[in-house]
């Protein structure tokens, strides 16, 4: 079984849509003030574009977790 954890973390743009932007593996000791102030950043320097619309504001943030079961079958 694998696991994996995600940051992802959600922003609105210019046509009212919301966009995430995933990061894998971040620190087990990221603090919510932490996302919080690198959100505000990409929203401030206009860093991403989705379709040409910079994005705006922040809506959420989350840590996802993920664990995957492969199974070996013979086919």
């Amino acid at each position: 079984m694998e696991e994996n954890k995600r940051l992802v973390m959600v922003f609105k743009n210019e046509a009212d849509k919301q966009v995430s932007i995933s990061i894998d593996d971040p620190r087990d000791d990221v603090t919510e003030a932490e996302i919080k102030a690198a959100m505000d950043l990409i929203v401030e320097k206009g860093i991403f574009k989705k379709n040409s619309y910079a994005l705006t504001a922040i809506v959420e943030a989350q840590i996802v977790n993920t664990q995957t079961n492969e199974y070996d079958l013979v086919l």
